[in-house]
């Protein structure tokens, strides 16, 4: 059953180096974030992956803090290309 871990985990390995080839070369800003984020994705599944494979529980707790700040850097960079004033205090929201 281990051997399936690493293999599910090579294969997130090679799902990572592609998307850290679109962050070097991606057209634009948005897909240099979207494949960042996607890199973010794959590390924390092979964590996870490599984390059962061994038996390891400490692994789910970094995956879920690495989880974390994958979500905070893709809200802030949302944030930092909102237009300025694009919703104002007060401002109905639907």
């Amino acid at each position: 059953m281990t051997g399936l871990f690493y293999a599910a985990a090579m294969a997130l390995l090679v799902t990572v180096a592609l998307a850290l080839v679109r962050a070097w070369k991606g057209p634009g800003t948005i897909d240099r974030i979207m494949a960042a984020q996607l890199v973010g994705t794959g590390v924390i599944g092979v964590a996870l992956t490599l984390g059962a494979a061994r038996g390891d529980a400490t692994m789910l707790d970094a995956a879920l803090v690495a989880t974390l700040l994958a979500a905070l850097a893709v809200a802030a960079f949302v944030a930092s290309r909102a237009p300025r004033g694009a919703r104002k205090d007060g401002e109905d929201r639907s």
